[in-house]
């Protein structure tokens, strides 16, 4: 099993691209994925995102404690930015 934090920086890089790209499915389904392991694995719940000129802070609940944690934006958009770069290696293929 990964660990939360692992996993929450997974799950935001993902939903970074997924939020920038909502017709993505790949994305989408990605997202999906890591928001089902955060919840059923590491049962966390009230998941909120800000972020500011610098970083991305997530916080969330869980065992019904409020912890935060935070992830530069530069390490969190990288995925972004290369698809932004490549658009045509990451071409969208519609589900069936």
């Amino acid at each position: 099993m990964r660990s939360i934090q692992d996993t929450l920086y997974n799950w935001l890089t993902i939903k970074v691209v997924f939020d920038a790209r909502p017709d993505d499915t790949a994305a989408k389904e990605t997202t999906e994925l890591f928001e089902d392991i955060l919840k059923n694995d590491h049962h966390l719940s009230n998941i909120e995102v800000t972020k500011d000129e610098v970083m991305y802070y997530i916080s969330y609940q869980e065992d019904g404690e409020t912890k935060k944690t935070r992830y530069p934006r530069e390490y969190i958009e990288v995925t972004l930015n290369s698809i932004n770069q490549n658009p045509d290696r990451y071409q969208n293929y519609p589900e069936n």
